[in-house]
């Protein structure tokens, strides 16, 4: 599996993660499995939140990285209505908990929320500096939010930006993805697959991308992941339940797309105009 160096951090981390959003909602014991085979095929990148299932999933995942803690990089979330100073540490001891470890490699801001930011990133520091977590950034951020935490924190302190990132959906690239790669911030695009959105057969561009994958002897899922990383700052965290939609995923990493490959999928999938809000599921 392919790794590159998450933002500021120094740390090696693989492009292709694993996301768990709603994975409580699936069979408990397959999506453990799942979960774990993609450990065993290179996806150590594990991405979780206090969100998901209201802290059952952060259990379920806990489960699943059972005696393998050491080898993963392991990141959690708190909501934007805990993150007060006192209640983001609070939020973290908890989350620690529940996943039973004790440390994150990487503990996010879940979106912008009510709470000055100011306190939640002074929180962030006092965990970092206290060993529970090893690195701290943000999600949902746009470049103004993202402006704000930087004036706070000083460079070289926000880690990464999670945000939306799928064919249909590339508003990042307008100025969020390029405002990170300025400031070496770790991009992490979730529901790469489009959330209930992935290009079905019948339509215009999900041809295109259907004869791109039989071109590669590949899957139309494998090709979205290999596009949607053909940049450096970017790393995926596609959610599978199941352990054969894992090892598609993993296989993704073998595409290599073309030139014109990228050309082709550029063209049917445009980035449209620049949006005022930034898009999120």
């Amino acid at each position: 599996m392919d790794k590159r160096v998450f933002g500021p951090t120094g740390v090696a981390v693989p492009v292709l993660g694993q996301g768990t959003w709603q994975m409580e909602e699936d069979d408990r014991t397959e999506a453990i499995r799942a979960l774990q085979v993609g450990l065993d095929l290179g996806m150590t990148h594990v991405d979780t939140a206090e969100l998901y299932g209201y802290g059952e999933v952060e259990e379920l995942v806990a489960e699943a990285l059972a005696g393998r803690r050491g080898e993963v990089f392991l990141v959690s979330k708190v909501m934007p209505n805990n993150a007060t100073y006192e209640g983001t540490l609070r939020a973290c001891e908890r989350s620690l908990k529940r996943l039973k470890t004790d440390w994150l490699d990487c503990y996010l801001l879940h979106w912008p929320g009510p709470h000055p930011l100011e306190d939640t990133v002074r929180a962030f520091e006092r965990l970092r500096a206290e060993g529970k977590i090893r690195a701290w950034g943000v999600s949902n951020f746009d470049v103004d939010d993202l402006e704000e935490v930087l004036a706070l924190a000083g460079p070289g302190r926000i880690a990464c930006d999670q945000v939306l990132y799928h064919l249909r959906e590339r508003h990042i690239e307008h100025r969020v993805l390029p405002w990170c790669e300025r400031h070496g911030l770790a991009v992490v695009g979730y529901s790469p697959f489009g959330s209930g959105d992935f290009p079905g057969p019948g339509s215009a561009d999900g041809r295109v991308l259907r004869e791109v994958a039989r071109a590669h002897g590949t899957t139309p899922h494998q090709v979205v992941l290999a596009f949607l990383a053909r940049k450096r700052s970017v790393f995926l965290i596609p959610k599978a339940s199941r352990q054969a939609h894992t090892r598609e995923n993993a296989a993704a990493a073998l595409v290599r797309l073309t030139a014109e490959d990228l050309a082709r999928l550029e063209d049917a999938f445009p980035p449209g105009p620049l949006q005022r809000e930034l898009p999120v599921v």
